[in-house]
């Protein structure tokens, strides 16, 4: 829901869903005790008119209510050509205006991964990773990121 209307994406292609999965299991083996690793099933709710369900959410264990947050630390969206501009464009700007630290965008068709931070109220490109390029990261915690890995 963005500015009080709904927004619906359908079903993704069997490739968006197998790079979701790899990267869930990759964050999930990284992830500190203190976060949350979340697919699918936790909004992010910053404010009443606005809920995001990216396709990967990091947030604080002790914040996560049963069905939405309202701070994240990560936030991942899997590209496909129906989401693809909403998610360059518009999520992009709306996770910078309420604070979440990083946002990664991973195209599978193209294996790529583009590492995005949050400096004073926009994001700026940490890395852009393709194939078999790799990169560490230290936010939300550490863990070594490959597009090939995630989407091979």
């Amino acid at each position: 829901m963005i500015d009080g209307r709904l927004a619906v994406t359908g079903v993704q292609p069997p490739s968006h869903q197998a790079a979701v999965v790899a990267l869930m299991v990759l964050l999930k083996q990284a992830c500190t005790a203190d976060l949350l690793v979340s697919v699918g099933s936790l909004d992010f709710r910053p404010t009443r008119r606005l809920s995001l369900r990216p396709d990967i959410l990091v947030t604080a264990r002790a914040g996560a209510g049963p069905q939405y947050v309202q701070e994240a630390e990560l936030a991942v969206e899997v590209l496909s050509p129906t989401t693809r501009v909403t998610d360059v464009v518009t999520k992009r700007e709306l996770y910078a205006q309420h604070g979440v630290p990083a946002y990664w965008l991973l195209d599978p068709d193209r294996q790529e991964l583009t590492i995005l931070h949050l400096t004073n109220d926009h994001y700026t490109c940490e890395a852009v990773l393709q194939g078999e390029e790799t990169f560490h990261t230290t936010t939300p915690f550490p863990v070594t990121l490959s597009p090939a890995a995630l989407t091979g």
